[in-house]
């Protein structure tokens, strides 16, 4: 038998705009008649920084115009439309880079490809954490990495490290880099799925297949998405990896086409299939309609012949991926686009409808029962008092009432939103302030509703049954709030914002904010009606 050699992952050249730093920290060296890269600490120090800088504040142009690409689209809901006009004015907003673009700025996913003839002299992942350090703890970013102090308890870091960080060894002169900010959100909903030949038999298979898992992503990991799906790898592993590089973009010039050896390629066909699918399942951007995803990616790989592993992943509306280079002609990023304002012109043409005004600042059974008036799905527009706590709170609260002791006043007295801040910028009553997602609480909510709170609840994302059967019990009301518009959120809806409990939880404290015309939507009802 004739041996053939095949990457599995055959790429076509890139197309990327790179945008050079610097030209300090590398040059060409030469040892016994051959070349080398030296790159000084440096340069890795400097990369990581500035990737993570840039990627929480700017977006791609190609996902900007996706999502203005929304407000042409015929059959777009208003929901949808209202949803793309919220995303394109917090572009503008944190394209000013003092508000970073989400207020969930992610884990620092560093992926290095580095040539044979590259030579650094250091433990690389060392110098990229410290510029990842310096990212987050000089901006006004989020530190959400917990260490554990035991299996059961744990500690915010502080500083958002660690940082995933892997480095290959590759052929040639030149070390190549996929960076990502990783939101909770997004990174939850990879799934993984243990399947077999039979699924390939026919096409309806498949499809119906994939019907039922796409529907299943809802749309708590704030959409709209890009859609990866991943079927066959070699293992489990490679499968769940590739949906990631995927669904960042990382694998877009892979080749487009099966040519009989062992690789993988891009499906530009079933990639249309997948959209369509996306758009059949009516829940849109958040709140019903088509634009549950604007970009899919299907990736088919070899697999061993007695296992099919498929993957499927997404990247959120906060779309935050590049790639970077250094070679002997400098320190290169990926070019982000600094101008979202020039989509301001045609967010003013449009003409949205207004929505009902509702005021918070009333006894509960009043707020619950001006809510009563509106059918699930309908907008609104809220102003008043809201009380912020989101996983480790509840669960404090939790512990509270299982030792007998009463909730708090103020969790009875007003609704709560599911959130947590980023760091809050000089001048500013808070940092980007975004809604979380709400299943993480949902095991909370008929304890808490039976003890005369969380009977308006604020946050982002599909609830279960139990939920809608404690709203339909007690009266309560579940609200949606727009998922990946945080910088918009701080700078044009909260007023103030105050710290009433759990101080040493930081991001994740229990806070009193008042909020101005922010925008929500009725997803489940006192009757148990809901929206999806």
């Amino acid at each position: 038998m004739k041996f053939e050699y095949s990457p599995v992952f055959p790429q076509e050249k890139d197309q990327t705009r790179y945008l050079r730093l610097t030209s300090d920290y590398v040059k060409e060296v030469k040892s016994r008649g051959k070349k080398f890269l030296e790159v000084k600490p440096q340069a890795l120090r400097l990369l990581a920084r500035e990737a993570f800088s840039l990627v929480n504040f700017y977006f791609r142009t190609s996902h900007l115009e996706n999502l203005a690409a929304i407000l042409d689209d015929p059959e777009a809901s208003a929901n949808d439309r209202f949803v793309a006009v919220m995303l394109l004015k917090n572009a503008v907003i944190s394209a000013e880079g003092l508000l970073p673009l989400c207020q969930d700025t992610g884990t620092a996913n560093i992926i290095g490809y580095k040539g044979e003839n590259v030579l650094t002299g250091v433990d690389d992942a060392r110098y990229l954490s410290r510029g990842v350090f310096e990212a987050y703890t000089t901006l006004n970013l989020r530190a959400s990495q917990n260490a554990p102090l035991s299996i059961f308890e744990e500690k915010n870091t502080g500083h958002n490290l660690p940082a995933q960080i892997e480095i290959f060894s590759v052929t040639g002169s030149e070390y190549r880099f996929y960076l990502m900010a990783k939101g909770g959100g997004s990174s939850n909903k990879t799934a993984l799925y243990q399947e077999n030949k039979s699924l390939l038999r026919d096409e309806r298979t498949l499809l119906g297949f994939l019907r039922e898992k796409i529907k299943a992503l809802g749309v708590a990991a704030c959409p709209p998405y890009r859609i990866a799906v991943v079927i066959g790898g070699l293992s489990p592993e490679m499968n769940v990896k590739t949906v990631k590089l995927a669904s960042a973009g990382f694998l877009d010039n892979l080749v487009t086409r099966p040519t009989g050896l062992p690789h993988g390629y891009r499906d530009l066909e079933w990639e249309k299939k997948v959209l369509q699918i996306a758009r059949d399942t009516g829940l849109g951007a958040q709140f019903g309609g088509v634009a549950l995803a604007v970009e899919a990616r299907v990736i088919r790989l070899p697999r061993h012949g007695g296992s099919l592993p498929v993957g499927i992943g997404v990247s959120c509306n906060a779309d935050r991926n590049l790639k970077a280079k250094i070679n002997r002609n400098g320190i290169f990023i990926e070019a982000l686009d600094r101008n979202p304002a020039r989509f301001l012109k045609k967010i003013d043409e449009l003409k949205l409808e207004e929505a009902p005004a509702i005021n918070l600042d009333q006894p509960i059974e009043g707020l619950m029962a001006e809510l009563s008036r509106y059918p699930v799905g309908t907008r609104l527009k809220l102003s008043g008092t809201l009380i912020v706590a989101r996983d480790i709170a509840h669960l404090r609260l939790k512990k509270m009432l299982d030792s007998g002791q009463p909730l708090p006043e103020y969790f009875k007295n007003h609704p709560v939103y599911y959130a947590g801040p980023a760091k809050t910028p000089p001048g500013l009553p808070t940092g980007s302030f975004g809604p979380t997602t709400a299943q993480r609480m949902d095991n909370y909510v008929e304890e808490f509703m039976k003890a005369g709170a969380s009977r308006v609840m604020l946050a982002k994302g599909n609830r279960s049954e139990k939920v809608v059967e404690a709203c339909r019990r007690y009266g309560g009301f579940y609200l949606g709030t727009i998922g990946g518009a945080a910088a918009l959120v701080a700078r044009e809806h909260i007023v103030s914002s105050e710290l009433v409990d759990f101080e040493d939880l930081g991001m994740e404290a229990v806070r009193k904010i008042v909020v101005k015309d922010l925008p929500a939507f009725i997803i489940i009802d006192h009757r148990g009606h809901k929206l999806y």
